[in-house]
């Protein structure tokens, strides 16, 4: 089940509580009676076993192979030299 916070827009005490999904949210401070709001915050996230780095995608005997290479053939170029001969019109 999550744990979620509150906190009370009259005395700005903080509460924590652990409900189910459907659980309805909390709405009144015990303390003071004022009005709660949830309080949005990040969450922390521990990534654990294999599977999560970039070598741990691949077997090994798959990273150590090079990509197969595709080549395609290109023609030769042609060149063509000129000779210019100035006559002397």
């Amino acid at each position: 089940m999550p744990t979620y916070e509150y906190e009370c827009q009259s005395c700005h005490q903080q509460i924590e509580a652990v409900q189910k999904f459907s659980d309805a949210p909390l709405s009144v401070c015990e303390r003071c009676g004022g009005e709660l709001r949830k309080v949005f915050s990040g969450v922390g996230i521990v990534f654990k076993g294999s599977g999560f780095y970039k070598t741990d995608s691949r077997g090994s005997s798959s990273a150590a192979t090079p990509p197969a290479a595709t080549t395609t053939a290109t023609p030769p170029v042609a060149t063509t030299t000129t000779s210019s001969s100035s006559s002397g019109d």
